[in-house]
């Protein structure tokens, strides 16, 4: 009975002893370490400071990774958000799982759609995927530039034909349909053109006079490149892979706040660059785990293994090593696969091109470049056994529509669509012989003609029509034009000086006229159904510009050369004006 009343006493200790331990711990304020989780758990912050941070610990020691961004301030010392723009965002629920990579899943062969010029109408884009899968295609790289809906503080960023929001989820959806995997493309460092242009982030230049590239040190930077990746990954869901651009940074290390960086981090350019790149991996990676990073490689390789290595990139994201001529320097790719994969890069990518590569101005695809370039291709993916460490994970068959926003347009995709078979059915089969040509003669509706670069025999692709009609304005309105402007008659009796200054004889006129009338007659009908063609693909911008750059200059000689002899004509050979 003693026993047990002991027993109960102690009993009733023990519970009053646990019950003011809990009290007093629960009373306790949370701990740094803990606020700083849960606050990471939700939308991340977006701190008042740059992206940058000095190098910690001995020269050629990695840095130390902390939770929270490169360039955040500590918790309790963290200025508010550079932007309200995060905030203007639409609530749209957590993002899909991302499933993970299979590791024997086949390289993925991707299409990229240039966006920055020609952006084409919806109704095309339902036509093209269908095709590029027929072709071969496995996916699509997406580079909006201006042509991405963008919203809050970054809506002046749209083109004035810009997708909707309800257009982009109907390009995931046709794009699912066809079996091709998207994967959107944000520039976040260099070929900001198209954001550094406007006056509101001017200021965010690397050189002030250039709108290339984006200055990460300056407040507002970060802010900038976390609020378009979020935009374009919320329409994006379930994307497994994001391309961050990267390439052709011009002008780093220019301006005033770099060259302080620089000055104190022994002028290792490499090195800052690395820093910004890791940076926005590092963002990326955390708030959408999962997902897969890719990067154009020509900046990395100018960077040192150790730095590269040091920096913790290889472990965020995957280099796609781009080369677009005809022959490749076989001994450069192997050096920089053997690079990427000694700093501890898992995966590769390479990019080849289709079309926009031969020339800034290019009108119709040269279909022998795009071939050579893809048979060498060829030969870098045979080798690829003998990097055991790194795995070849896709090719992105470019298709630029620009070299740079403020540049001219290449070739339309219409024109580029006999290249894009020619190269698909290459990669396909390891090679291009008669089994390729004949399903690309099926599948189009055209003889493929590597030698002459072309398709011929009309073409049953959608696009077919104007891909014929570019070709004939290639081939014949210049030469014509200047057959007309060299005619005998018109530089013996009709010439500049008989023009400006209002004379000429009626009789000679009459030898020439006849003949301009109709060409230009023909061609005026020829020009008008082309436009129409056109506007059914294109948005009215691009009309407009590409008639301005391919006929417009040629088409103006014509009709001023018929006005005026219209005009001078009802002179009657009246004496010249003084």
């Amino acid at each position: 009975m003693h026993h047990s009343r002991v027993s109960m006493l102690l009993r009733v200790v023990v519970f009053g002893l646990a019950i003011t331990a809990a009290i007093k711990i629960l009373s306790q304020p949370r701990s740094h370490q803990e606020a700083q989780g849960v606050e990471e758990e939700g939308q991340p912050v977006s701190g008042g400071v740059k992206f940058w941070r000095a190098s910690s610990g001995k020269e050629g020691e990695p840095q130390k990774r902390e939770v929270r961004l490169m360039g955040e301030q500590p918790q309790e010392a963290r200025d508010p958000p550079e932007s309200p723009a995060e905030a203007l965002l639409p609530q749209k629920g957590p993002r899909p799982p991302i499933p993970p990579q299979d590791p024997s899943a086949p390289p993925l062969r991707v299409v990229h759609l240039d966006l920055k010029g020609a952006a084409p109408k919806l109704r095309y884009l339902e036509q093209m995927f269908p095709l590029f899968s027929s072709l071969g295609a496995t996916g699509v790289l997406l580079e909006y530039e201006d042509m991405f809906p963008y919203e809050g503080e970054l809506q002046v960023l749209r083109s004035p034909y810009a997708y909707s929001a309800e257009d982009i989820k109907s390009i995931n959806t046709l794009a699912k349909l066809s079996k091709l995997q998207v994967i959107p493309l944000v520039q976040v460092f260099g070929h900001l053109e198209f954001v550094l242009k406007h006056e509101q982030y001017s200021a965010l230049r690397e050189v002030g006079d250039f709108p290339n590239s984006l200055n990460p040190h300056t407040p507002g930077s970060q802010a900038l490149i976390r609020d378009m990746v979020t935009q374009v990954l919320d329409r994006h869901p379930g994307a497994p892979w994001l391309h961050i651009g990267a390439d052709e940074v011009f002008g780093l290390g220019e301006s005033q706040d770099s060259k302080n960086w620089l000055h104190t981090n022994k002028g290792d350019k490499g090195r800052m660059y690395l820093d910004h790149v890791t940076a926005v991996s590092l963002y990326v990676t955390e708030k959408w785990p999962g997902i897969r990073l890719l990067l154009w490689d020509d900046m990395l390789r100018q960077i040192s293994a150790d730095v590269l290595r040091e920096s913790g990139l290889p472990n965020l994201a995957s280099p796609m090593m781009w080369f677009y001529s005809p022959q490749l320097n076989l001994k450069t790719v192997d050096q920089l696969i053997s690079k990427y994969q000694q700093v501890g890069f898992k995966d590769i990518w390479f990019a080849s091109a289709f079309k926009g590569a031969s020339g800034v101005d290019q009108r119709v695809t040269p279909l022998g470049h795009h071939l050579n370039n893809h048979l060498a291709w060829l030969k870098v993916m045979t080798s690829m056994p003998k990097y055991p460490s790194i795995t070849f994970r896709g090719i992105v068959l470019t298709g630029w529509q620009r070299y740079e926003h403020f540049t001219v347009l290449c070739e339309l995709l219409p024109m580029g669509i006999p290249s894009l078979a020619v190269c698909l059915r290459t990669l396909e089969h390891g090679g291009f012989g008669d089994k390729a040509k004949t399903e690309i003669q099926h599948i189009l509706g055209c003889s493929i003609q590597i030698e002459k670069g072309l398709c011929e025999g009309g073409g049953a692709f959608s696009g077919s029509e104007v891909y014929n009609m570019i070709l004939r304005i290639d081939n014949d309105l210049r030469k014509q034009t200047e057959e007309v402007m060299n005619d005998n008659q018109v530089r013996g009796s009709f010439s500049y000086y008989h023009r400006k200054y209002n004379f000429a004889n009626p009789r000679n006129l009459a030898f020439f006229t006849q003949k301009l009338n109709k060409l230009l007659s023909e061609w005026e009908a020829f020009l008008q159904h082309l436009r129409q063609q056109m506007e059914s693909m294109y948005f009215p911008d691009t009309v407009e510009e590409w008639m301005d750059q391919n006929v417009n200059r040629h088409m103006d000689r014509l009709r001023e050369m018929a006005r005026d002899a219209e005009r001078i004509g009802k002179l009657k050979g009246r004496p010249k004006s003084q």
